[in-house]
């Protein structure tokens, strides 16, 4: 594997336009990583050192039918950049447009890996003193227990191999911490999980109130759950943050003792940042994608872009699978995924509901 991992980015999508992304792969390239940057050429700047602009003018960004989108338009920005991985010329993506975009075209062109039942969308959830990876954080509405199976591995290999956390704790989001207590799936998750023995450090259910309180380092819910959640997280956050503003700034005395916690309270800012975590990882596909959010400056862009190059340092995707075999969590292929072996996308889970239909985390 290249010591110089070849990142292809989609420049289309972003709020700030491709030239900020642009600025963003200048950075990443500046730190190491090799970029193949996917936009219309006449935003993207003149370039950088480690930067090979491609012109793609079109996106599909805001379709409001992401797996309907990419069938019919191929030369769209995102689907050339999978296309690009798909070919070998890349080892994975980087997408700051919509998620489902870039799920249904990871989905038609590079596909689920071999067992995988749906790929799931992980966010590091990014909260003072006990970060956690949150998934399925939008990909996956209605999931069945295997797949919350899954998605409890694929999250453990993820922090150990790109976070680099040793027996990371991985728990269930449910409404009790009793094992009979959340819908069907979860209970008969739960048991399958609780067998697990040595492979999986299951501390069982968590309930809403335990997010950011240490409880476990991986929280597995289904992806309407998990985006419902996440969204509450940050919009929680934001209005908190912004009633502190307001307080601080409300009388004189206020603002001299806001001056006095400025130093402290930009730390915790920079601690809660979600552009220093890079975005969310699109997990089971064949080789990794990241969605940063549409929102991100420069500097988030650059972080997701060096989130993918560690993730194919760290071989993210294949560790994830071998934890998955020992585990004994990998589907069996039925004799009807034929043509998903000839290397056409079957019109049935994925293509049908494991696609989103409308803005995940990336907005």
């Amino acid at each position: 594997m290249s010591d110089a991992p070849i990142i292809a980015v989609d420049a289309n999508g972003a709020d700030a336009g491709p030239a900020e992304v642009a600025r963003g792969a200048a950075l990443a390239a500046a730190a190491g990583v090799r970029v193949l940057l996917f936009g219309p050429i006449a935003e993207l700047g003149s370039g950088a050192p480690g930067v090979e602009l491609i012109d793609a003018p079109i996106s599909i960004a805001k379709a409001p039918d992401p797996a309907r989108a990419v069938r019919s338009t191929p030369e769209a920005s995102v689907v050339q950049a999978w296309r690009a991985v798909q070919d070998g010329r890349a080892e994975a993506l980087v997408s700051g447009g919509s998620t489902g975009a870039a799920l249904a075209a990871g989905l038609f062109g590079i596909k689920r890996a071999r067992g995988i039942h749906r790929p799931a969308l992980a966010i590091l959830v990014p909260v003072p003193g006990s970060p956690f990876l949150l998934l399925d954080a939008g990909a996956n509405v209605e999931v069945r227990a295997e797949h919350l199976v899954q998605f409890a591995h694929m999250g453990a290999a993820f922090m150990e191999t790109a976070m680099g956390l040793e027996r990371p704790r991985v728990a269930l989001l449910s409404n009790g911490e009793e094992r009979d207590r959340g819908r069907p799936e979860v209970v008969a998750a739960h048991a399958e999980l609780e067998g697990a023995g040595g492979e999986l450090e299951f501390v069982g259910n968590v309930e809403g109130f335990a997010i950011g309180t240490a409880a476990a380092d991986v929280i597995v819910a289904d992806g309407f759950t998990g985006n419902v959640a996440l969204k509450v997280m940050e919009g929680t956050s934001a209005a908190l943050l912004g009633a502190v503003r307001g307080a601080a700034m409300s009388s004189l005395r206020a603002r001299i003792g806001g001056a006095l916690l400025r130093p402290a309270l930009r730390g915790l800012r920079d601690e809660v940042d979600p552009e220093a975590q890079g975005g969310a990882v699109l997990l089971g596909l064949r080789s990794l994608g990241v969605v940063p959010h549409g929102s991100f400056g420069a500097r988030g862009f650059a972080r997701a872009i060096e989130v993918a190059a560690r993730g194919v340092r760290e071989d993210v995707t294949g560790r994830t699978l071998e934890r998955l075999a020992a585990a004994g969590a990998l589907r069996r292929p039925a004799p009807a995924e034929a043509s998903d072996r000839l290397g056409s996308v079957p019109e049935t889970d994925d293509a049908r509901r494991g696609v989103p239909t409308g803005p995940g985390p990336s907005g």
